[in-house]
């Protein structure tokens, strides 16, 4: 064994080490298509920084983090939902995270209830 950690889900679908279904893409981040949907539009937003859950980032990935926020709009826009969509970002497993790297869920395409869950 290499000792090093292995990579995650989505550090092998950025390394094009697993095929997905890619709908935006810049330097800090990319966005892929859910495989198990939860509505018509189901989109995950992943930065290309590897950071396992949204309480391990740093006052140094603000800026990152914003960027996230804005590219979730660009996409909810561009799939013809930019005024009623939601983003769900599970933090921790016992949210549901299943991925140890940050992802924020773009969901949208059907009426969404509150409380969520």
């Amino acid at each position: 064994m290499s000792g090093e950690p292995s990579k995650t889900l989505f550090e092998k679908i950025i390394a094009r080490e697993i095929p997905a279904t890619i709908v935006f893409e810049d330097e800090l981040c990319f966005a892929i298509r859910d495989i198990n949907p939860v509505a018509p539009t189901h989109i995950l937003l992943i930065p290309k920084k590897p950071m396992p859950r949204l309480c391990d980032a740093v006052p140094e990935d603000q800026a990152l983090l914003g960027h996230l926020m804005l590219i979730a709009t660009r996409i909810a826009e561009a799939e013809g939902y930019g005024d009623a969509y939601r983003l769900v970002v599970n933090n921790g497993a016992a949210s549901g995270q299943s991925v140890f790297h940050l992802h924020l869920h773009i969901i949208a395409g059907r009426p969404l209830k509150w409380p969520p869950g």
